[in-house]
């Protein structure tokens, strides 16, 4: 197959007698390529920036691309993803926008982001938050999030909404007496929830949040999925509100 350059600097290059808008390299002498080469080098030397338009270019396609393969995955999987049956669904759960957080308790950027969710949901009223229950940062993370998965399990959607909350605020190690004094705080059954963290109900619903984040791709935490878009990372809070507007926009 010939090699052709598309390359737009070449336009103001009077040395080569070949089309500029088309350069078949194979075609030239080594003369001819060795001038080209040279004269592209002295271009870019001269307009650095070219350099930085292009690769900001590459970029923008890219980032284009993910969205938009995003969009598919997030259709693809929108019953897993928003009426799952086991998930806690918190906010206003008849809100006219869908927040999901694929989140880890371990995770600082999950920490950092619990006030910036928690602020929108207050300041809004109209959000349905689902949160996903996404171990990935090792023993502590899943011992976390099954003391979580328990605690609603056994005592309900109040009572893991307050051991979401304190685990999100929590600084230290998380251990099964850190996690005793904790149901102990909110005079929940600690011998029930603790028997039901091995359980096989609790095991599965993490399977399936993991096997969910692997068909979406999802790889880190925290991971939004607002509506019919993947927000990959932590974003603060005036961001969130600039893309819940957007969304109502549509």
């Amino acid at each position: 197959m010939m090699k052709r350059l598309a390359l737009p600097a070449a336009l103001a290059l009077g040395c080569l007698t070949v089309p500029a808008a088309a350069l078949d390299l194979e075609s030239m002498s080594d003369a001819e390529r060795a001038a080209f080469g040279d004269a592209v080098r002295s271009y870019l030397m001269e307009n650095p920036q070219v350099i930085m338009e292009a690769v900001q270019a590459l970029e923008d396609q890219q980032a284009q691309a993910q969205a938009q393969a995003d969009v598919s995955l997030v259709q693809d999987h929108a019953e897993a993803l928003f009426n799952d049956g086991f998930s806690y669904v918190g906010g206003n759960p008849d809100g006219d926008i869908t927040l999901v957080e694929f989140m880890d308790y371990r995770c600082g950027f999950c920490k950092r982001a619990f006030g910036e969710v928690e602020k929108l949901l207050e300041t809004d009223g109209n959000i349905r938050f689902v949160v996903k229950e996404f171990p990935i940062l090792g023993e502590q993370s899943v011992l976390a999030s099954r003391f979580a998965i328990a605690t609603r399990q056994i005592e309900g959607d109040d009572a893991y909404k307050s051991v979401h909350d304190a685990l999100m605020a929590l600084n230290g190690d998380i251990t099964m007496p850190v996690l005793r004094r904790l149901a102990g705080t909110y005079s929940l059954d600690t011998d029930a929830i603790e028997a039901r963290m091995d359980a096989r109900e609790v095991t599965e619903e993490i399977a399936a949040t993991r096997a969910l984040a692997q068909n979406l791709r999802i790889t880190g935490t925290p991971t939004f999925v607002m509506q019919d878009e993947m927000l990959r990372g932590y974003l603060p809070y005036d961001q969130m509100r600039a893309l819940l507007e957007e969304k109502r926009d549509l």
